[in-house]
């Protein structure tokens, strides 16, 4: 039997159906892919589906769990993230912010160094007079100099066609930041939990993405169940689900508490990511 841990969870399940466990000790890193060769007549396929229309796009369970764990082994690199949100001044198209947003973002990696981040989309359901309209959170490690940055985002879109309601309007709230402490795990969950788990719009665009350092961390790591017994013995084990399904390879799913006990029991995945944002 082999355990597959990530923070807040461990997954136990049996070796026979594959014969062998696992090549590596930590898995989940864009590293580990295997690289795809350049795709043939691009120009080609571009021109016909020019004609398509767009199919719709969600946050699917198996991306949502993959979010949640970038972003806590993102936020346990860094001693403090910045919670951004950018909204529009009028209506627009999944695909006139989808282009905004790449234009911003490239224009923040040149100005500032290693910037990292991780952005999902979201529909906006409070706001009457845009009710539906995209709008953009990222998590990332640069500090903000709002000012700067809001007036760049507020005059990017001008530049785009995108025009306040109001001449001369330019609401504060379109560029709006909220500093998180990363050591506070609970907190970085909360975020998780209202603008990714519950997100189940649909886009005509990419729903969300990370930067390749991002992309890089390691969020799994595999162990014997030795180490879920030290959880079983600080009492850490918040619930504990057991599989029946003979089929299934997983036997059991074990949901542990994140505190100041049960934090540094990571750090061998903590050590990995810090160490390959290094490289």
């Amino acid at each position: 039997m082999i355990v597959k841990n990530t923070y807040g969870t461990s997954v136990a399940f049996t070796t026979s159906r594959y014969g062998k466990a696992p090549k590596h000790e930590f898995t989940g890193s864009a590293l580990q892919r295997k690289k795809q060769e350049p795709k043939k007549n691009t120009k080609a396929k571009k021109k016909e589906s020019k004609g398509k229309e767009k199919k719709e796009r969600s946050l699917s369970r198996r991306s949502k769990q993959k979010i949640r764990k970038k972003l806590t082994c993102f936020a346990r690199c860094h001693k403090k993230l910045s919670f951004l949100t950018l909204t529009f001044l009028n209506t627009v198209t999944d695909e006139q912010a989808i282009n905004l947003l790449r234009k911003f973002i490239d224009n923040v990696k040149k100005r500032s160094k290693d910037f990292q981040y991780i952005w999902v989309a979201e529909r906006q359901t409070k706001n009457d007079a845009f009710k539906g309209n995209v709008h953009f959170h990222m998590i990332t490690n640069k500090y903000w100099k709002i000012e700067k940055w809001w007036n760049y985002w507020i005059n990017l879109q001008i530049k785009n066609g995108i025009t306040p309601r109001k001449k001369d309007f330019k609401p504060s709230s379109a560029f709006d930041v909220k500093q998180l402490n990363s050591n506070n795990i609970r907190s970085i969950a909360s975020y998780v939990t209202k603008y990714v788990t519950k997100n189940d719009a649909k886009f005509k665009c990419q729903v969300w993405n990370c930067s390749k350092h991002v992309s890089e961390l390691y969020t799994d790591f595999y162990t014997t169940t030795e180490f879920t017994d030290q959880f079983k013995r600080l009492g850490a084990v918040k619930k504990e689900l057991t599989n029946t399904d003979r089929e299934s390879p997983v036997i059991n799913v074990k949901m542990i508490d994140l505190n100041r006990n049960t934090l540094p029991m990571y750090k061998r995945l903590d050590d990995k990511n810090k160490n390959t944002l290094k490289k």
